[in-house]
């Protein structure tokens, strides 16, 4: 105790430099870490997302894309890390502590980031509407539980 109040820039260091090991070890380290957490599959192992998954596996144009694709911000690399970490930290803590909301609805911030996405993958078609309103006001059936899955239980 005695050291850590002479020198405790040398514990905070040392504790910065475990954090950075740590963090660029669970981002990069294992192989295909990150590509199995971009997986679609990977998202509905969690089964609150049952039904997200099932209505993007057998519903429209869109199966061919990720989750990740429309959930996630991609204006760069950085801030689409960021934010996955915070989004996948959230909904780790929010599974494992029981809080599992029944119906399951994005957040004013992730509606942000999938109108942004939808400009940004249809930018060409989009270009001389209004933009400014959700892209699925209109297009309904692109919301996962609208998307004509019918669970059964």
């Amino acid at each position: 105790m005695q050291s850590f109040k002479k020198h405790p820039w040398k514990y905070l260091a040392a504790a910065g430099a475990l954090a950075a090991i740590a963090g660029v070890f669970i981002a990069f380290g294992p192989p295909g870490l990150m590509a199995r957490t971009e997986a679609p599959i990977f998202c509905a192992s969690c089964h609150a997302m049952q039904g997200q998954y099932e209505a993007w596996f057998n519903v429209g144009a869109h199966r061919g894309i990720r989750c990740v694709d429309c959930h996630l911000p991609h204006e760069n690399l950085p801030t689409y890390y960021v934010w996955k970490s915070i989004d996948g930290m959230k909904d780790v803590i929010v599974f494992y502590s029981g809080n599992t909301p029944e119906v399951i609805q994005v957040s004013e911030r992730g509606q942000k980031f999938i109108q942004n996405n939808c400009i940004r993958c249809h930018s060409e078609r989009v270009a001389r509407i209004d933009q400014d309103r959700n892209c699925w006001d209109c297009h309904r059936f692109l919301q996962h539980q609208l998307a004509g899955v019918r669970l059964s239980g």
